[in-house]
């Protein structure tokens, strides 16, 4: 209450009504898996141009995340986060470690330290120039940075200056008019560390001077100290185990499945061709945090008679079959992968042109030549009781995803839409009531509180996500003194009771034909 010490006129602000509750993203999809190179840390990525700067491109046989991220752009997709998995990420006794180089000025002094941006072996493919800077300031020099996918030339010069004996680089970075002044727009920490896909930069020893050359061995140093070539070393990694999946969680460097659980907005989860482990504790993550759901592969060549339910029963989670065949951009010939990243996009692809309540199913996948092995409806007769969603060919559709359940055995979370309609709905209520904690709490909050669902909800209907001829029909909320008992109200407990009808896929059409004849009664 506003206190009136003087006489005078006094205007306020009060706040009356309802609050309007914003509808949660459920298209940011997360991803794990093995990455050619690139940070150890998530980063949010919105094209598949912008993997491939950040994470490299295709490679390896067995690798699947970069075709699963490309198939989920090309599906739909609009945004996610990647978690490049490495080992020995969560090894104390034999961890994995990032390159790197130490700079050093005309004297010998360290004064810069260079270290690949993420762990592992692939940083010992960069290699560096150091130079003047064009404007040969007396603290300024140029750093030029080369990263090789598979092996450095050797003997090593700069790429843009032999343009004929040396293979290209993958990457090229190049920064120059670099300044030791902290307060220079030209800072090395500013330039390089908001930029590079490549290294991270520090201050190391004592020394202030520019860098001229680097500390280990040196690939070649002009006398005159105009220019050196060096190499990043020591980037190291172990064999891949389910607790670099797990990961580790640090204030500074959490990895793995860890640092999902700090990014709010994911709401799809997959990691391209999962173990049984790593299945259950991509499962075990949905279920604890309860607003996001993953997508499952069934392994290469799994027979017809897979029942993934006895391992895996849950509502979070869905499960396809088979793998797909795409042509490999690598080398123009047909590809077997597991199907997870085109049916991530495919979800976003339907939520944004349907709605979350729409099956994410009967819909195209893009991309796709042919199946692994066709599926035929005897087969899905057998497959789809059990949670199977298979991918079908279908002469003159194309290939489709042909099935909307989830792998729970409890009938009410039996389909795909109603259980990921359900994660919206609480995740936006959650969000959009935070205002009423600490209010007071009586019929004025209540019936606030009412409304404001009761009016988002009634979006929902109108958007076809709900059952129901009126609102009246389609949900209901309580929030009185028959949803909270005395003892819940001195305690400070505020208890909102729905209930909503959610929408089914029309999973089985059946058309029932009959003859009939003007004489038939």
């Amino acid at each position: 209450m506003a206190e009136y010490l003087s006489p005078g006129v006094y205007v306020e602000e009060i706040e009356i009504g309802v609050k309007p509750i914003e509808g949660v993203s459920t298209s940011t999809a997360g991803f794990l898996g093995e990455a050619e190179r690139g940070p150890t840390t998530p980063r949010f990525i919105t094209s598949w141009t912008q993997y491939q700067r950040v994470y490299g491109s295709y490679f390896g046989s067995d690798k699947y995340l970069p075709y699963a991220v490309e198939g989920f752009f090309k599906n739909g997709g609009q945004r996610c986060y990647v978690e490049r998995i490495v080992g020995g990420t969560t090894n104390n006794t034999n961890p994995a470690v990032s390159a790197g180089a130490i700079l050093t000025d005309k004297d010998g002094a360290d004064t810069l330290t260079i270290t690949a941006i993420g762990e592992g072996k692939w940083g010992n493919n960069i290699t560096f120039k150091i130079e003047n800077g064009i404007q040969n300031g007396e603290d300024e020099f140029k750093l030029s940075l080369f990263y090789w996918k598979d092996k450095v030339p050797v003997p090593f010069f700069d790429p843009n200056e032999d343009t004929k004996s040396i293979a290209r680089p993958s990457v090229i970075e190049i920064y120059d008019n670099l300044s030791m002044d902290s307060s220079s727009h030209n800072f090395y920490k500013k330039r390089i560390n908001e930029a590079s896909n490549l290294i991270m930069i520090k201050k190391t020893g004592t020394s202030t001077n520019k860098p001229k050359s680097h500390g280990g061995s040196v690939i070649s140093v002009d006398h005159t100290f105009a220019f050196c070539y060096g190499i990043l070393s020591g980037g190291k990694e172990t064999k891949i185990t389910l607790a670099d999946y797990q990961g580790r969680d640090d204030k500074e460097n959490s990895t793995g499945l860890l640092t999902f659980t700090k990014i709010d907005d994911i709401s799809i989860l997959y990691s391209p061709n999962s173990s049984e482990s790593l299945t259950k504790e991509l499962i075990a993550h949905c279920e604890n945090l309860k607003d996001r759901f993953v997508i499952i592969d069934a392994p290469e060549k799994t027979p017809v008679t897979v029942s993934p339910r006895d391992k895996f029963d849950t509502k979070y989670g869905a499960y396809y079959y088979p793998w797909i065949k795409i042509i490999d951009p690598q080398n123009g010939r047909k590809k077997l992968i597991p199907p997870g990243g085109y049916i991530a996009g495919i979800y976003t692809r339907s939520d944004v042109e349907r709605g979350v309540h729409k099956a994410p199913a009967n819909e195209t996948v893009r991309g796709v030549l042919e199946l692994e092995f066709p599926v035929t409806k005897g087969d899905q007769d057998v497959l789809n009781p059990k949670g199977v969603n298979c991918i079908r060919a279908f002469p003159g559709r194309g290939i489709r995803v042909w099935g909307a359940r989830t792998l729970s055995s409890d009938p009410s979370w039996k389909y795909i839409n109603v259980c990921r309609l359900f994660l919206y709905l609480e995740e936006s209520i959650d969000k959009g009531t935070q205002w009423a904690v600490f209010e007071p709490n009586g019929e004025i909050l209540w019936a606030r509180v009412i409304q404001t669902i009761s009016n988002f909800l009634k979006g929902i209907w109108k958007s076809g996500a709900l059952m129901g001829r009126t609102p009246e029909e389609a949900f209901f909320v309580k929030c009185d003194r028959m949803t909270m008992t005395p003892d819940d109200i001195d305690n400070g407990r505020l208890i909102v009771l729905i209930g909503v009808a959610p929408i089914k896929p029309a999973e089985f059409v059946i058309f029932r034909i009959a003859q009939w004849t003007n004489n038939a009664e």
